[in-house]
């Protein structure tokens, strides 16, 4: 979806009577889809064929798989070596888990971040952000087109080793370094930026609803108790950690005389950096994503708008998740 929304010209290889998706599948937007068995030699060299003339194919097997169907690495950059052939895999090509099965969670499990995230009781997925799309799809782009810049300028292209463990663990390289000097308890809500400090947290109001306080730097502190009117009750410095559970009780008594739309009055736009949390409906309505067009209507469906944005060569979603099964001839001669 991100490719194909920043202009790049998307190409399904899909099994044979694989069904088509459905208009909600957002994230199936703006791709042309063809079916192939590839368990086929006739349907192997068609894939082939396309890939002559690809800049980049990416696939998501466990490894392994791509060889044992003629299609891995080596064929195709035979066929064509300046491709940049992408691998996204949860445990990566090698590796004694290599060839196990998991999920988001397993993934995010042996990086030490899921045990760092949720209250102190358990730990908590946030849902499958940080290995699976963060740490796997977000990288596997940064990895491919940095490779296909590099086969423009070489002609040489190469493999791109996308592993969820891997590059999850390095979105989390904040933290392993906080850990490393010292800085950082191996324990929730312990810590500046896992619900620990009372002035970085998520807090209830009177109508149940909540909202999020980030007032880490001092001057924003001190807003967030003008604000409140807390000043008073909390004269503790802010980074005392053994007084915390006090002051978070205290600003927790504080949120729960007011609605969170009257905490949005008096906070929201100011320096304390605070903002209402937002269910999925509430965000499509929220007057700063709809000023800035954060979501959009494609096919009769609304949509997440194409990100990041550019001054020249603006993305935008090409066609709305289709049911159209294109032919490989039809692919090549567009080419």
């Amino acid at each position: 979806m991100l490719l194909s929304d920043l202009g790049a010209e998307v190409i399904e290889i899909a099994r044979e009577g694989t069904p088509p998706p459905p208009a909600i599948r957002g994230d199936a937007r703006g791709r042309k889809r063809i079916c192939l068995n590839l368990k086929s030699p006739e349907a192997v060299e068609t894939c082939l064929s396309l890939i002559e003339k690809a800049d980049l194919v990416f696939e998501g097997n466990r490894p392994g798989v791509m060889e044992r169907l003629g299609l891995g690495p080596d064929v195709m950059l035979a066929r064509n070596p300046a491709l940049v052939y992408g691998r996204m895999t949860g445990w990566g090509q090698s590796g004694p888990l290599a060839h196990a099965a998991g999920h988001d969670i397993n993934y995010l499990a042996i990086t030490g971040l899921l045990h760092a995230i949720g209250p102190a009781e358990r730990p908590v997925p946030p849902l499958n952000l940080g290995a699976d799309y963060g740490g796997g799809s977000m990288f596997l782009v940064v990895g491919v087109l940095s490779a296909l810049i590099s086969a423009k300028a070489t002609g040489k292209g190469q493999v791109v080793d996308a592993a969820m463990t891997d590059c999850a663990t390095y979105l989390g390289s904040l933290f392993h370094n906080f850990y490393t000097a010292g800085a950082w308890e191996d324990r929730r809500e312990a810590n500046l930026l896992d619900g620990g400090a009372p002035f970085y947290g998520n807090y209830e109001c009177a109508d149940g609803r909540f909202v999020a306080i980030g007032s880490i730097e001092p001057q924003f502190y001190q807003l967030l108790l003008e604000k409140t009117g807390a000043a008073d009750r909390l004269p503790h410095k802010q980074m005392d950690k053994k007084s915390w559970p006090e002051m978070r009780e205290i600003l927790r008594e504080v949120f729960l005389t007011k609605t969170r739309d009257e905490w949005c009055q008096i906070m929201e736009g100011t320096d304390v950096c605070f903002a209402p949390v937002l269910n999925l409906a509430e965000a499509r309505e929220h007057p700063h994503q709809i000023e800035r067009r954060v979501f959009t209507e494609s096919g009769g469906v609304v949509q997440v708008a194409p990100a990041p944005r550019f001054s020249q060569t603006p993305g935008a979603i090409q066609w709305a998740p289709s049911d159209r099964v294109w032919t490989a001839e039809e692919i090549l001669s567009g080419w």
